[in-house]
């Protein structure tokens, strides 16, 4: 007959093992969001949320213009850039010194650049003037001054910075196309042999706003024409600063990096468990004698912890305690209330006996619990051991012939 490799208690722990490892997949394939999620704020190229901008891209696509997804660093971008490169910065969120240096370097080698957003704004060179607004509501701003972005028609946006109009016009090189509530939310300026297109959100290119007032209309103009002197033009749509890292650790991002640090971690405490138990004695402990004191301690409790009897032990300990408490404070009977042996001990002993009121209430009350717990037994029989303890020292001292004199 076949044996099995694993005992009992082994199935039982791999079993709960691989119960959990079950719940755990379970969860994550619950709870992680999909990558196509409405609440996705950013306005990626490739997706189809309403705050995507998936729409705009095909549109350029269908519309003539050479776009490209650009997902490589934007320093390899400015390596190859020319006076033909446009360069699309939909919301960064991430960048870093090297990314503001390569954007100089397209600029200066005649590229146009439009960027949305605050952090977009904070990139960009020759910017000081800008103003955060937080939780902006919807705004239909309208066009200002005479640029060929400026078409007549609102656009709608939620700004997330502004541009004073005072700092735009102190500076002749900026040119503010719409303004909303007294700020400018679409400007331009030259910077080096580049242009610059900002944007205080990329609302007007995203899915749910693509076709909207003249959404269409400004991106298409801040762009530029499908071709430049002769030549057509390479509009990147860039990706890289939407938290696409660059490192080379970057595979360990994303949801399945979780479940592998999680299985390392329930594989090793599996591993501890198994070694622990098969490296334990492997002789049992010799047993005590059963003339010792411990035998029969342990017997009697575990007779009363079989027989669910831990008001009697709380009993037996309250009983012994009233008999011995009532002879050391010279009480004549033993009272049966614990507030009468209470006021006994009290004039007998003073304030050390105080405390005890309390505990005597309970242990008198507990002994005819049948609902009693063990621990909660235990706590009061060692209080009532303890304290006719401190009864016992209080009357010796108080019969010495120098000791303190009782209450």
């Amino acid at each position: 007959m076949a044996t099995s490799i694993l005992d009992k208690r082994d199935r039982q722990l791999v079993g709960i093992f691989l119960a959990l490892v079950l719940l755990l997949l379970i969860l994550v394939a619950v709870f992680t969001p999909k990558a196509d999620d409405d609440r996705n704020p950013l306005p990626g190229s490739n997706l189809t949320t309403r705050h995507g901008a998936k729409a705009a891209f095909t549109l350029l696509q269908d519309s003539g213009y050479l776009v490209t997804r650009w997902e490589l660093p934007l320093a390899t971008l400015a390596d190859r850039a020319n006076p033909q490169t446009v360069l699309i910065l939909a919301q960064p969120i991430t960048q870093q010194m090297e990314d503001e240096h390569a954007l100089r370097s397209i600029l200066e080698k005649g590229g146009r650049v439009l960027v949305t957003g605050l952090a977009g704004g904070q990139m960009l060179p020759g910017v000081s003037l800008s103003k955060p607004l937080l939780g902006s509501p919807l705004c239909q701003a309208s066009p200002v001054g005479i640029s060929p972005l400026a078409t007549p028609g609102t656009i709608s946006m939620i700004p997330e910075a502004s541009w004073k109009f005072d700092g735009l016009r102190s500076r002749p090189e900026f040119v503010a196309d719409y303004e909303c509530d007294g700020g400018a939310v679409v400007a331009e300026y030259p910077w080096a042999k580049g242009h610059i297109v900002w944007w205080a959100n990329a609302t007007p290119l995203e899915n749910a706003n693509i076709r909207k007032d003249q959404n269409l209309e400004l991106l298409l103009n801040s762009i530029g024409p499908a071709t430049l002197a002769g030549q057509p033009q390479q509009i990147f749509w860039d990706e890289s600063l939407h938290g696409l890292g660059s490192s080379t650790w970057d595979f360990t991002s994303g949801p399945i990096w979780p479940l592998v640090q999680w299985g390392a971690a329930g594989l090793a405490l599996l591993t501890i468990l198994s070694y622990s138990r098969r490296s334990g004695p492997i002789r049992s402990l010799p047993e005590a004698p059963r003339t010792t004191p411990i035998e029969f301690a342990d017997a009697l409790g575990g007779l009363y912890k079989s027989a669910g009897a831990s008001s009697t032990a709380v009993a037996i300990a309250w009983d012994r305690f009233r008999t011995t408490a009532a002879h050391l404070a010279g009480l004549r009977t033993v009272p049966t209330h614990p507030a009468e042996l209470s006021q006994g001990l009290i004039r007998r002993f003073g304030p050390i006996a105080e405390p005890m009121a309390a505990v005597l209430e309970d242990a008198a009350l507990e002994c005819q619990n049948d609902a009693l717990k063990p621990k909660r037994a235990l706590a009061l029989v060692q209080q009532l051991h303890d304290f006719e303890i401190t009864l016992r020292d209080a009357s010796t001292r108080s019969r010495r012939p120098n000791g303190p004199q009782a209450a």
